[in-house]
């Protein structure tokens, strides 16, 4: 059996890890190998973004930087580089994170590039995206810079469309909630 059909194998076959119960059982890789740790941002909302350097919503880094050092006490901002629409995230881990400080001074947390869709769905985006662990709705990732806005006692209460930045009247009034 050749490469490719291995691979195609184990992608066709890959094992789905478990889905905690709580967004705050979440420990995730970050892009630079720490970790990130869910359960450090009890009290505070966090704003869940699938990233990717080559989209049309790119620029929304910039609001995404804003938003976490403007709102640093009440929020934070988690960005997942993903590739799955359109191959628009292409870059290894180190490209994408230079990319990200040198273009758009990103300081909240990264982590590593996952796939938020399809069988290699990350487990955090099957909590995000089925109702039966985020209590809130059913819902698919439809684009890059899709937003997911848990608030401070770890419930998802709100999922921003790709096309509305991160500044936008209806994201600024959820968070100053």
């Amino acid at each position: 059996m050749g490469l490719g059909m291995l691979l195609f194998f184990n992608f066709l076959f890959a094992p789905q890890l478990p889905v905690p119960k709580s967004i705050y059982d979440f420990k995730v890789t970050a892009i630079d190998k720490s970790i990130i740790d869910f359960s450090n941002f009890k009290g505070k909302k966090i704003l869940i973004v699938n990233t990717a350097s080559k989209c049309g919503f790119t620029s929304q880094y910039k609001e995404l930087a804003t938003l976490s050092v403007k709102y640093k006490d009440k929020l934070v901002v988690v960005g997942f580089p993903a590739n799955d629409f359109m191959f628009q995230e292409p870059g290894s881990n180190e490209k994408i994170a230079k990319f990200c400080q040198s273009n758009y001074a990103v300081s909240f947390p990264m982590a590593e590039k996952i796939s938020v869709k399809g069988r290699r769905m990350a487990p955090i985006y099957h909590w995000l995206t089925e109702k039966k662990y985020n209590g809130y709705e059913d819902n698919k990732v439809r684009w890059n810079f899709q937003k997911y806005l848990i608030d401070e006692q770890g419930k998802l209460v709100a999922i921003f469309d790709p096309r509305t930045t991160p500044d936008s009247p209806e994201v600024i009034a959820a968070i100053e909630k």
